[in-house]
């Protein structure tokens, strides 16, 4: 049964309704810092939770936790529920499960390096294609030995024995660069610096966890990213990853009736900031996949320049809060903000997106055909959970109260690459030592044997001197005996 979601009223004070089976064509929110992009992704993830859809957000300002509760009937709150008549059950909380990459808020997040693999490894370390080579081929050679890549002393002790064995690998995987490896090993120590030893390790995240529903309603799941954000090249490779691997986990399911999963990214411009273009295609192809697998992705940035036009073409559903329009550079921003929109002849867009208050915005969804309906200047609702956070205190014990807390608590160091690379060295050791004993007693043997041999060579050499001197001497007196007796004779 279809379930068409109700976002916004415009200004005739006519619901504007996201069309459930359209839900999964993704979508972008945009708008300057302090225009209520926030506030409309929290009303659109409690909309998709209420109909029992999953959510994913991240939260770059820790201001979303307060989703977990009702929210108060007052304000602006107060003033818009009265207006569009929503009722006195409006108000009301969400489930909620909070992660954290570094298990200090929230349920932690891991993933093994193996899983991340080396095409984003290199986009995390901004590796050359020269060192993103090498790690291709670092990866390959724990593929042939079987040896598993789970955390960063893995690869560190990988990148190390295949720089050792350089020359054996050369003629089957390529040249080994020392420069190379060097490069990665000091970007290794710089990505340890920034936490990644939390992110890359075990047990892995099962995604599966995240797409579950409790007494109806859709889980939220709100990955705690304030300290994320200041390493945002783990923060851009995790997003990525989580794409790629929740494409392959997913099986085609079509068009479905409302999306099974919706995500929303906030910050999203880190995820393309200094991407290489294998990277954007990489994207581009799993925003236009997964639909199928019936995930929605929402973008939320400040401005649609943020994202490359191969994906912004892939945003079918647009909330455009307001732009600041201050010098020549935002007013392009602007104009070229307002050719992303089905035109309103009743509208002047480029004029509106300057003029739009906190809490309004220009929307365009698509309609049933897939085809973008004509932008309209709207209020987006109020949200139905509390705008404040929880304190600390409330979270942890959330958190640390989830049934899946004791499965991610702790890190375990199975056996992997690392431990293989150390039995191996006790291996050679031991093989070494074996030889050595072994020389030794040869050594001792020939030495004791040896000797013996050239001391009996010296006693014959010696006696065949001697006798050779008797022989000389004797035959040097007959000879000179036979010359003297002819003398006398002669003389005679």
């Amino acid at each position: 049964m279809q379930n068409d979601y109700t976002i916004a009223f415009n200004h005739d004070n006519q619901p504007i309704d996201l069309i459930s089976k359209m839900a999964n064509r993704h979508g972008l929110i945009a708008g300057a810092t302090g225009t209520g992009k926030t506030v409309t992704l929290r009303k659109m993830a409690e909309t998709f939770s209420a109909h029992g859809i999953p959510v994913f957000m991240a939260d770059v300002k820790g201001d979303l936790s307060g989703i977990c509760r009702a929210g108060e009937n007052a304000g602006f709150v107060a003033e818009r529920i009265q207006k569009y008549q929503l009722g006195d059950d409006y108000l009301q909380g969400f489930p909620v499960r909070f992660w954290d990459v570094y298990g200090e808020t929230g349920i932690p997040v891991r993933v093994s390096v193996s899983q991340m693999g080396p095409i984003l490894l290199s986009r995390l370390m901004n590796l050359n294609s020269t060192q993103e080579g090498v790690l291709n081929l670092v990866f390959r050679v724990a593929d042939d030995k079987g040896w598993h890549l789970v955390d960063l002393k893995d690869l560190r002790g990988l990148l190390q024995y295949v720089s050792e064995h350089a020359a054996e690998y050369r003629e089957t995987y390529g040249n080994v660069s020392a420069a190379s490896v060097g490069a990665i090993q000091r970007q290794l120590l710089q990505l340890e610096s920034e936490g990644a030893e939390y992110f890359l390790a075990e047990p892995e995240l099962n995604l599966q966890d995240w797409l579950q529903t409790e007494n109806g309603k859709g889980v939220i799941n709100i990955l705690n990213s304030e300290k994320l954000m200041r390493a945002p090249r783990l923060y851009s490779a995790f997003l990525l990853w989580f794409l790629a691997e929740l494409f392959e986990i997913l099986p085609e399911v079509g068009d479905l009736p409302q999306p099974k999963f919706v995500l929303f990214f906030d910050e999203a411009h880190l995820i393309f900031d200094n991407a290489n273009q294998e990277l954007l295609e990489q994207v581009e192809q799993v925003v236009r996949l997964i639909r199928s697998k019936g995930v929605g992705v929402y973008f939320v940035t400040q401005n649609p320049l943020d994202l490359p036009d191969t994906v912004l073409g892939q945003l079918g559903n647009r909330i455009q809060h307001a732009l600041r329009a201050f010098t020549p550079r935002d007013q392009r921003a602007v104009k070229s903000a307002a050719e992303t929109f089905r035109g309103n002849p009743d509208l002047n867009v480029v004029e509106v997106i300057t003029q739009l208050a906190v809490g309004e915005a220009l929307v365009s969804f698509l309609d049933e055909k897939g085809m973008p309906n004509i932008v309209q200047r709207a209020n987006i609702m109020p949200p139905q959970s509390q705008l404040a956070p929880i304190d600390t205190n409330e979270r942890n014990q959330i958190f640390q109260q989830d049934d899946l807390y004791p499965t991610y608590q702790n890190i375990v160091d199975n056996f992997s690459a690392y431990e293989a690379l150390q039995q191996l060295k006790e291996q050679n050791h031991s093989g070494s030592d074996t030889k050595k004993e072994s020389g030794m007693v040869d050594g001792f043997l020939g030495g004791l044997f040896g000797s013996r041999k050239k001391a009996n060579q010296g006693l014959v050499y010696d006696l065949a001197d001697s006798m050779g001197k008797r022989i000389n001497r004797q035959v040097t007196n007959a000879i000179t005996r036979s010359v003297m007796g002819v003398v006398k004779n002669m003389l005679k």
